[in-house]
């Protein structure tokens, strides 16, 4: 007897997941990081119609008489910076920066993880012992250290600071997509593959990646927080992105010295930093609670 397999009769793990962001607005801490998010980007991209002043614009009446920072005020939200400008003004462009690099530097980083760890995985042997000897060897310098190092070769841009970040950051998914890769090419779907003489890349393009993209969401999400932390930490030290290109990071730096006179200086942008990395943190954690199987039921 022939049994019919009705779409209703699929296997759970077969269906696609559904509601993913339904689930995900439905908790709490998930969509506090999402609003959280939704408000740096649309400050971010509305930053010209927000505010009056140009970011490296120094305002004539933006000192006291004294030539001290104003503190914030009906004029100057969050009051304005050492040099006379509006700090409100810096902060918001200075989040384009942030997820500029945030974005591109974690993209480029998951592109290179997903490569390097996808054919390790599928294709060990000596491929594979290489490729992750190279991946040890990378994790095992500290990724700040290298990352500063990297910078002071380099003359810090936009892109450059993208760019040495992408390449400090890109270790931790190649180990993931690596064991996840080689969990999945023991399985019998990709071993009937290979038996009707499927080529390798037809195996890992359309085999391999689709189950490995709810992974690289969590990680893609999560890999935000990290890329923003550190593009702030190296503007900070001087070596990111270089002024007057505001960064939340170089905020800090110029004004770190009127920190008792003038903390607000200070303490807006470190809030705008850590805000956006623990939105981040938060929806990559909630994504990877719905989209990971073995995860779910555990809370």
């Amino acid at each position: 007897m022939t049994n019919v397999i009705t779409p209703d009769a699929q296997p759970v793990a077969t269906r696609p997941r559904k509601g993913a962001l339904g689930k995900l607005v439905r908790r709490p801490l998930a969509l506090i990081g999402m609003i959280i998010i939704v408000i740096v980007v649309a400050g971010a991209a509305l930053a010209p119609y927000l505010t009056n002043f140009r970011p490296d614009e120094q305002i004539f009446d933006g000192l006291t008489l004294s030539g001290e920072p104003l503190p914030p005020n009906a004029t100057f939200w969050l009051g304005t910076d050492l040099l006379g400008r509006d700090l409100l003004t810096r902060i918001l462009y200075g989040a384009r920066t942030s997820l500029f690099i945030g974005i591109i530097a974690n993209g480029i980083a998951l592109i290179i993880g997903t490569l390097i760890g996808v054919v390790a995985g599928y294709y060990r042997g000596w491929i594979g012992s290489v490729l992750m000897r190279f991946t040890d060897l990378m994790m095992a310098f500290p990724a700040l250290l290298l990352a500063i190092c990297l910078a002071a070769v380099f003359q810090p841009s936009l892109w450059i600071v993208a760019l040495v970040i992408a390449l400090v950051n890109w270790v931790q998914t190649a180990r993931v997509m690596y064991t996840q890769t080689s969990s999945l090419a023991e399985r019998e779907f990709i071993d009937a593959e290979r038996t009707i003489g499927a080529s390798g890349a037809r195996i890992l393009f359309l085999h391999i990646l689709p189950h490995l993209v709810p992974t690289i969401i969590v990680w893609g999400t999560l890999g935000i927080s990290t890329t923003v932390l550190l593009e702030a930490t190296l503007s900070y030290l001087g070596i990111g992105v270089q002024p007057p290109t505001p960064s939340w990071g170089n905020i800090i730096f110029e004004n770190q010295t009127y920190f008792q006179a003038a903390p607000w200086l200070v303490f807006f942008p470190g809030v705008a930093i850590l805000a956006l990395a623990l939105a981040f943190n938060l929806v990559g954690d909630a994504l990877r609670d719905i989209l990971d199987p073995t995860q779910r039921g555990r809370a």
